[in-house]
């Protein structure tokens, strides 16, 4: 049965060249290592450079494979076909008749090539002979695939050879390629399936065109019998980690990764594992008792998250965390209403007021996303109802806009708005926005006791404003959106430490921790999000904060997680994969330990490796174990990505304050009764 692996299928670039890329497609073949069959083939010329990494890693001999792409006569780089040594060619019958190219045509286009083919066989060869392949395992490797006609071409060529398997190794293609590639040969590894798949160059930070003579010298330089002995990955890592019992680092390290930082970023790698956030919890609750810190951004809407932070901070009704808490009434509510935020909250609202009794600065807990556009504008409203009512009717006119269109469904609003099906609302959004944010500024110098109800309202109003932007721009391209939102967070936290910051030049700036997925912690820089313009949090607070800022991550192996099958489906109780081969998690758990953080601001043989590019694992609000490598892995460089990673090998799932019929069901032991 013949067998494809899919190894991504996010777009952007990863490799930095054709060597990197040659070491990463050599660590997905490593079960080829010790086979005396095997031979590696690299597609003349960019895929000579993959080609000799890979062999060189697998102790394997190295040879070329000529091909020919047969280009349109309209335009060259437009492959119809493509043209190997014996005569082999293939050919896109579709395209040779959408084009209206005749037969005469076509065979005026591979006499050419012929001549090119033989010319560069010659050059490449000098006196030697290709390699017997009769028999062998035969390792075919390019830079990359389009439409895959090469690589067609090559299979036909090789297979009147009688090779005993054909294995494709490619580092970037369509899905579509890899998969139809799949039916023609034993095994098909793709190291990256961008999608939508735009060139092959864009998979590479480094693209520059092969030389004849650079595939000379990469054909006369040996790959057998002088390989490197694979390092042990597992025990060069495990030299580097440090145990964190329960994924709390020791005080040392803290003291030495935090430094002196103004912002700390802590991740999570699902919205749903207990152990994330209970470290996460631990950790914040040191840098709030030993480095002063004074807010807690989570990945939160605002207005709910503003609700808790009256409790901790003594204010408002609630007289309960818990209660505290219910303003996280949209999906996934379980995501801050559970058990472990609510035992925070508990105890930053008794931190609080002990430091309120020593007259000692309090923390506060604030949210940075932007899906609340609908409670935002009401928080609006209610402010200005208690402080100009001729403003709030104002915004009750302004922000009626949005009612006509959508009641209360900002999606729905984004579709109307971005199809013709219903007005836009931005004018009314902005307007409103500049109209507050300058009656706030002629108030700055009123009682100071409220400057905490004017920076609620104003960033209320800014929520309103970007959500109304987000919601136009999800049903556009999705870089738009995501960075529509990354953008609003940064911006949301730099609002924070102004706002926080001591009215005391001489007293000490505001410190702030963010709680958010790993997704948005993390440098988009250092994953294939980057390539395609895409931003994150951790990108731009590192651009902004330099030195001042720290990044840290969380990864595990395997064990369950709350999730929902589907947005808006209610909580399940799900059993998360054991990680995929070579991940990141996977070298992780080969270490044999099993809660460690590992610092990536130090040097060492175990950051070199977490330099390279490694898939890496995202769940978020939704999990699909069923296509778990296309859902949830993309490439990244973790040592780049993160200043620090902990890793919980096996981890549980949050509890839900409100856990669902299904979440209790999920959790039934299999003994039930018997093991009582």
């Amino acid at each position: 049965m013949n067998q494809v692996r899919v190894e991504s299928d996010t777009p952007r670039t990863i490799f930095r060249d054709r060597h990197e890329a040659g070491r990463v497609l050599a660590g997905l073949l490593e079960h080829y290592r010790d086979d005396p069959d095997v031979l590696v083939l690299g597609l003349a010329r960019g895929g000579v450079p993959v080609a000799w990494e890979v062999a060189a890693a697998l102790d394997a001999p190295l040879d070329t494979l000529i091909v020919r792409k047969l280009g349109a006569p309209s335009d060259p780089e437009f492959a119809i076909g493509a043209l190997a040594m014996g005569g082999r060619i293939v050919l896109n019958d579709d395209m040779i008749r959408g084009l209206h190219i005749t037969a005469e045509e076509v065979r005026r286009i591979a006499r050419a090539e012929t001549e090119e083919l033989y010319r560069r066989e010659a050059a490449y060869r000098g006196d030697r002979g290709p390699l017997e392949m009769a028999g062998r395992t035969v390792i075919l490797v390019d830079d990359g695939l389009a439409t895959g006609a090469s690589m067609f071409a090559a299979v036909e060529a090789i297979r009147a050879d009688q090779p005993k398997r054909i294995i494709v190794a490619v580092p970037a293609a369509p899905e579509s390629t890899c998969r139809e590639l799949g039916a023609g040969v034993d095994e098909v590894v793709c190291a990256t399936m961008p999608s939508p798949f735009g060139s092959v160059g864009a998979s590479f930070w480094d693209f520059t065109q092969v030389t004849d003579e650079q595939v000379r010298v990469l054909l006369s330089t040996r790959t057998t019998g002088t390989a490197v002995p694979p390092i042990d990955i597992a025990a060069t890592i495990a030299a580097a980690a440090v145990e964190a019992p329960g994924g709390m680092p020791p005080t040392h390290v803290l003291e030495e990764l935090i430094g002196d930082a103004q912002i700390v970023l802590i991740g999570e790698s699902s919205h749903g594992t207990e152990e994330f956030y209970a470290a996460r919890a631990a950790i914040t609750r040191w840098l709030i008792e030993n480095k002063g810190f004074t807010a807690v951004a989570a990945e939160a809407d605002w207005p709910d998250a503003y609700r808790a932070n009256r409790y901790v901070r003594g204010h408002g009704p609630d007289t309960t965390a818990e209660e505290a808490l219910r303003g996280f009434e949209r999906f996934p509510s379980w995501m801050w209403r559970n058990t472990v935020v609510r035992d925070f909250i508990a105890w930053l609202h008794d931190h609080n007021r002990e430091q309120r009794s020593r007259d000692l600065p309090r923390t506060g807990f604030y949210g940075l996303d932007l899906y609340s556009m609908h409670r935002s504008m009401q928080q609006v409203i209610d402010y200005l109802d208690r402080v100009d009512p001729r403003a709030a009717l104002r915004a009750r006119d302004r922000y009626g806009c949005f009612d006509h269109i959508s009641g209360d469904d900002g999606q729905a609003y984004g579709f109307a708005a971005a199809f013709g099906a219903g007005r836009s609302c931005e004018t009314q959004a902005i307007e409103q926005l500049v109209e507050l944010r300058d009656d706030l500024l002629a108030r700055e110098d009123s009682d100071p006791a409220d400057a905490d109800d004017r920076f609620d309202a104003l960033r209320n109003a800014w929520t309103v404003r970007d959500a109304e932007t987000y919601y136009r721009a999800m049903f556009g391209d999705r870089v738009s959106s995501w960075n529509l939102r990354d953008r609003h967070m940064a911006e949301t936290l730099d609002a924070l430490v102004e706002h926080l910051q001591p009215d005391e030049p001489g007293d000490r700036q505001a410190r702030i921790v963010v709680w958010a997925h790993n997704s948005h912690v993390g440098d988009a820089r250092a994953t294939e999000m980057g390539a395609e313009d895409q931003l994150t949090l951790g990108q731009l607070v590192r651009q902004k904060y330099g030195a001042a800022c720290r990044c840290i991550g969380f990864s595990t192996y395997a064990g369950s997680v709350t999730a929902a099958e589907e947005w808006g489906g209610p909580a399940k109780r799900e059993g998360v994969r054991p990680a995929l081969r070579s991940s990141m998690e996977e070298m992780m758990h080969d270490t044999g330990m099993t809660e460690f953080v590992l610092r990536m601001d130090l040097p060492g043989d175990a950051i070199d490796i977490l330099r390279q590019p490694r898939l890496q694992r995202a769940i978020g609000v939704i999990y699909r174990p069923g296509t778990e490598r296309q859902s949830h892995y993309y490439h990244a460089r973790p040592a780049d990505q993160f200043d620090a990673l902990i890793h919980l090998d096996v981890t549980t799932a949050i509890t839900p304050l409100e856990p669902t019929s299904q979440w209790i069901h999920d959790t039934v032991p299999e003994t039930y009764p018997s093991g009582l």
